[in-house]
């Protein structure tokens, strides 16, 4: 095998050759270019910390929890479900009343670990107002986390998506036929109690939460915002600056008014009323090609 390396390059001629062969005869395909990585792969912003003259390099991640603020953007097992829980723990500690913004993006979540993050989160609220948006989709035990934030500041942006499911056991189970029939009786225990934390955060009732759960339920924004999940839905605002004065960024939005949900008439957005009226106004056969100068 003969292999040279120069900087970013690397050179593997594959099959053995003789010593006699020149390097300018081996075929260009061979040469592969390695990738240029920065040495970690979390993006990297510059923060300027209190007193300092300088700015210094921190990971994003670590920015935003100098703003309380937190992505939850991976399937929630028992590590990410500890490195929630502690960083919820130090932002409680740092200030026991500042608010904190959650935003999910979760594809699901083991069953266990996500009710110790649900138990935390409400026992949370009753000091800090805690402010949740659906980003993309929640799943799962991941709709019930980001039902979990304080009354009135549950969010989702317009095209998000939730999935209501049960959830089966997280890893293979074996053993004697007694424990497996106990294993199996507590997770079915643990998600009826699930369901029950939903009937009280939704205010569905029993039968109609139970016969939704029956198979994967799916939910749009305007839609869960109908069924109690979540209090609005992130439209954007007509003006550039929020009313509180802060930039209007993904947590500046604005729009109540414009919106029709609970209690008004209308439906909300996307949906199929709005989409049935539009489609009654215009006909079908009303379109005329354009004239065409000869």
């Amino acid at each position: 095998m003969l292999s040279a390396s120069c900087s970013a390059f690397s050179l593997s001629t594959g099959p053995r050759i003789n010593a006699g062969v020149r390097s300018s005869d081996l075929s260009l395909s061979a040469v592969k270019r390695d990738i240029l990585k920065m040495p970690t792969e979390t993006p990297m912003v510059p923060y300027k910390p209190p007193g300092s003259d300088y700015a210094q390099f921190i990971d994003i991640y670590s920015r935003f929890y100098r703003d309380r603020i937190m992505m939850i953007g991976k399937y929630i097992d028992e590590n990410a479900a500890n490195e929630i829980i502690s960083i919820i723990l130090y932002l409680r500690k740092e200030d026991s009343t500042g608010p904190i913004t959650l935003y999910f993006n979760v594809p699901g979540g083991d069953l266990r670990p996500c009710l110790a993050v649900y138990d935390l989160l409400m026992q949370t609220r009753e000091n800090c107002e805690i402010t949740t948006v659906n980003l993309g989709l929640c799943a799962g035990m991941g709709a019930l986390l980001c039902g979990a934030g304080t009354k009135g500041r549950r969010c989702a942006m317009p095209n998000a998506r939730f999935l209501l499911q049960r959830t089966g056991m997280e890893t293979p189970f074996q053993g004697q036929a007694s424990d497996i029939g106990l294993e199996v009786a507590n997770m079915k225990k643990m998600n009826d109690k699930m369901e029950v934390e939903l009937m009280k955060m939704t205010g569905q009732t029993s039968e109609k939460v139970l016969a939704d759960m029956k198979r994967d339920f799916y939910l749009s924004s305007d839609e869960a915002v109908r069924y109690g999940l979540i209090d609005k839905v992130l439209l954007p605002a007509k003006k550039k600056r929020a009313t509180t004065g802060q930039d209007a960024d993904i947590g500046a939005f604005e729009g109540e008014d414009v919106q029709k949900y609970q209690g008004q008439e209308g439906s909300g957005f996307g949906s199929q009323k709005d989409v049935s009226n539009r489609s009654r106004d215009k006909k079908d056969d009303d379109y005329e090609p354009p004239a065409v100068k000869q």
